[in-house]
């Protein structure tokens, strides 16, 4: 640590370079930036990275979708934020070498209009998925003209394919096509209800594991 009365700036405060400058027991004060020693993360730490990165590269591809659909903002927390702490503490089963998505508990979006009432999912030939569901519309804040929306995830490939908008509440069936090279592909679904503003959606509903056509 140096002290200094007058350089040709004179005293300064913060860093510059490799230097820090201050003001102690009122004269001003130059000393180097520590040197950063080696650091080992606790096993903890080491934990919490593979949970973060797990859910981070899963839910990444859908960070519009979720931006705009999961939750209400929380102060500084965005939707996205919420989107990440939920899967983070809901939606990840330990594994021997870390941590994978459970994709029951993943969710899509996440608000209070009704959702999906009895959906069936099956394939069907190239490489498409029959949805069925019952069209609850009027019920509670339910409307025929709310917007389905449906997302594919091929695991083993880690590729989405997003449907939005995929079909309204009352027409209670849509055919999705799929790309024909994703045929043979086992793929997690998820389907949802936003209504025409956008501002409110609904709990997102798994539709289950289905083996594309």
């Amino acid at each position: 640590m140096a002290t200094f009365e007058k350089g040709i700036l004179g005293g300064f405060s913060g860093k510059v370079g490799n230097v820090v400058g201050s003001r102690w027991r009122g004269k001003n004060v130059m000393r180097s930036l520590p040197q950063r020693g080696s650091y080992t993360p606790t096993e903890l730490q080491l934990e919490q990275r593979k949970r973060f990165k797990t859910v981070i590269t899963f839910i990444t591809p859908i960070k519009g979708l979720l931006s705009k659909y999961f939750g209400k903002p929380q102060g500084d927390k965005s939707r996205y934020n919420l989107a990440t702490s939920y899967h983070l503490t809901e939606a990840l089963t330990p594994i021997p070498d870390g941590f994978a998505i459970n994709y029951q508990k993943v969710l899509i979006s996440k608000g209070d209009l009704r959702g999906l009432q009895q959906p069936n999912l099956a394939a069907a030939a190239n490489q498409a998925l029959d949805l069925t569901w019952e069209d609850n519309s009027g019920q509670g804040n339910a409307a025929a003209d709310d917007v389905l929306i449906v997302v594919v995830y091929a695991a083993n490939e880690q590729l989405f394919q997003v449907f939005n908008p995929a079909s309204t509440r009352d027409q209670a069936a849509v055919q999705l096509s799929l790309p024909a090279f994703m045929a043979g592909f086992e793929v997690e679904v998820w389907a949802s209800f936003v209504n025409q503003t956008g501002k409110d959606a609904a709990v997102s509903s798994y539709l289950g594991t289905v083996t594309v056509l």
